[in-house]
């Protein structure tokens, strides 16, 4: 006897619940997770026990929503790499000069790695190469909204590049992101931070200047390092027009 498709294809309103049950206790154990974390000092070994504390849980019931320690490790990384990525790609926007963008992303950056230095160094624990890696994925987010700043800035400017030239937009995104993850995560792991931050982020900012503004002389580009990249792009526009 066949089954009625709205049978085998809409779950009924208790498996709804149940699904949102189990997603609401998986949020509330990786959060307890997180703020355990944070209470310690980078690297420390957090027990299941506390997260079950911290949760008001039992550790069997931990392991009804986790496969085993690893799955919430990952599944702890994904929440803190996410809300990274969240609280950096409102900054990569064509607003002030470049340097201007570049700083306030970096900046933001730094602050948060300051704020959280746990929580960074969970980021960090799991090699950014790993493919499918929380960290990767939370670095291709943010090198490819870059990318795609870069790619609308270079098209309103009408600079013509060749299929070689396109295709490496997204390695030198990348790079861009990972050098600045791995300059803050060596500085977080000397210590003592030194220099302090604002000349960090200010150094930060001028190294990714450079190479910007250098790849885009190569590409027979005048990037003003005071002028205002909507100003620039104005000005393109008018060129082109005329």
């Amino acid at each position: 006897m066949s089954v009625p498709d709205h049978a085998t294809e809409r779950p009924d309103g208790r498996q709804a619940r149940w699904d949102r049950h189990n997603h609401e206790r998986q949020q509330h154990i990786v959060g307890a997770a997180i703020a355990v974390i944070e209470e310690n000092a980078p690297g420390t070994h957090v027990h299941l026990q506390q997260i079950a504390e911290r949760a008001g849980l039992t550790r069997s019931v931990i392991y009804r929503h986790f496969a085993d320690r690893a799955d919430l490790d990952r599944a702890v990384r994904t929440a803190v790499v996410d809300s990274l990525a969240d609280e950096l790609l409102p900054a990569v926007a064509l607003e002030g000069t470049i340097p201007d963008i570049i700083e306030r992303v970096v900046s933001r950056y730094v602050g948060w790695a300051v704020a959280h230095p746990s929580l960074h160094r969970l980021a960090e624990s799991e090699p950014a190469a790993r493919a499918g890696s929380p960290l990767q994925r939370g670095l291709e987010r943010i090198s490819e909204q870059v990318m795609s700043v870069i790619v609308t800035a270079l098209d309103t400017l009408g600079v013509e590049l060749d299929d070689d030239e396109r295709a490496m937009l997204d390695p030198l995104a990348f790079g861009l992101v990972g050098a600045v993850f791995s300059a803050v995560r060596r500085w977080l792991s000397v210590g003592a931070q030194r220099p302090p931050a604002p000349v960090l982020v200010t150094s930060l900012t001028d190294s990714v200047w450079y190479l910007i503004e250098g790849h885009g002389r190569s590409l027979g580009v005048s990037l003003p390092r005071d002028e205002p990249v909507q100003s620039l792009l104005e000005r393109a526009a008018l060129v082109e027009r005329s």
